[in-house]
């Protein structure tokens, strides 16, 4: 048997080389989320969010029409609402970038499930 090989000619060290490779470019895409940047709103757009891909709230930005005194449940409501909306867009930019990076890996396994 080779070095590394196991049953069926599977070697193990080839696949601990890929999980490395594939952590390391998990690590990067993670750090490149940082930079980018998705948005949300509400209330025909008189509450917008900026939201990270790596899901921190940037910034909310409020129209004066949307501040009512007498109506400030609207308005929490708005903001609740328009956050939602960016942390969902955020999070399937995320699932994009880190599908992009594991995508290779589930091809792989499936071939050797089949072996």
């Amino acid at each position: 048997m080779a070095r590394g090989g196991g049953p069926g000619g599977f070697d193990v060290n080839a696949l601990m080389k890929q999980a490395q490779q594939m952590q390391a470019q998990m690590l990067e895409a993670q750090e490149k989320l940082k930079d980018e940047t998705v948005e949300g709103s509400a209330g025909g757009g008189m509450v917008k969010v900026t939201v990270g891909g790596d899901l921190t709230l940037r910034e909310i930005v409020i129209d004066p029409e949307a501040v009512d005194p007498e109506d400030v449940e609207l308005l929490q409501e708005m903001v609740q609402a328009a956050v939602n909306e960016g942390l969902r867009a955020a999070q399937e930019l995320a699932g994009s970038k880190m599908g992009d990076v594991t995508g290779g890996l589930g091809g792989g396994l499936g071939g050797m499930l089949g072996a």
